[in-house]
């Protein structure tokens, strides 16, 4: 029987998504400064369960905290990324040849009806394709039948969703996204490894690729319209 979550486990939990919220979406920038009493304010909370929420946000590498000077919003480490997307290409092509020696269609049974669907049943959202994203590789790696994989890859997806759902803000990339996973899912029920494994990595490094140069776009924007509204309001 699970444990029943306290008031101060509920709120922690809160504070930790809107923050990490602000972060994923550039509202605190990296580099940015804010104490942990800004915060409690903000929030109209005790500094308790803020202070579990930026330990926890710390533990996963988003934050730091120095002494007397608070936390700082780090640094987007684009070679840390790339190292865990590389990572994701060595479990989802062990997941998808797994996957092409022996039956495993009634366990992608959900993806074929997500998926393989014609262009005017694609989902247009991104939010909503980024989900959708998540779970298709998540089903993949699951359906292998190998827990500690999955596990590793629900590691890797957690750290990479800062970057990796900005993917999905552009249009064409929606497109890309469902004719690539098709490709990938009708592989893998044809039982063909080689093929499969191939079109998980080309899709995959198409992904760090794009999701780099957005992030880089997206900061650029930030730190430009943030310059623009401290101009603004100094004259």
């Amino acid at each position: 029987m699970k444990p029943v979550p306290r008031d101060g486990d509920r709120l922690a939990d809160a504070v930790y998504e809107r923050v990490k919220a602000d972060i994923f979406d550039f509202r605190l920038l990296p580099g940015a400064r804010f104490s942990e009493n800004e915060l409690a304010a903000r929030e109209k909370v005790s500094r308790t369960p803020v202070r579990e929420a930026l330990l926890r946000l710390a533990a996963e590498g988003f934050i730091d905290v120095a002494p007397k000077s608070g936390w700082t919003v780090r640094d987007l480490d684009f070679a840390r990324f790339e190292h865990l997307y590389d990572l994701r290409i060595v479990l989802e092509q062990a997941a998808a040849r797994k996957l092409c020696a022996s039956d495993h269609a009634e366990a992608l049974a959900g993806l074929k009806r997500t998926w393989l669907v014609p262009a005017k049943a694609r989902l247009t959202d991104w939010i909503a394709v980024s989900r959708i994203d998540e779970a298709f590789h998540a089903t993949l790696v699951a359906a292998a039948g190998n827990p500690e994989m999955a596990r590793v890859h629900a590691e890797v997806t957690e750290r990479i969703r800062i970057v990796r759902r900005l993917d999905f803000t552009q249009g064409e990339r929606v497109g890309a996204t469902y004719d690539e996973h098709a490709a990938i899912l009708k592989a893998v029920l044809a039982r063909k490894p080689q093929q499969a494994m191939l079109l998980v990595s080309a899709h995959i490094e198409h992904s760090k690729r794009e999701v780099r140069k957005i992030s880089l776009h997206r900061l650029h924007e930030a730190h430009h319209g943030a310059r623009a509204g401290l101009e603004f309001r100094g004259k």
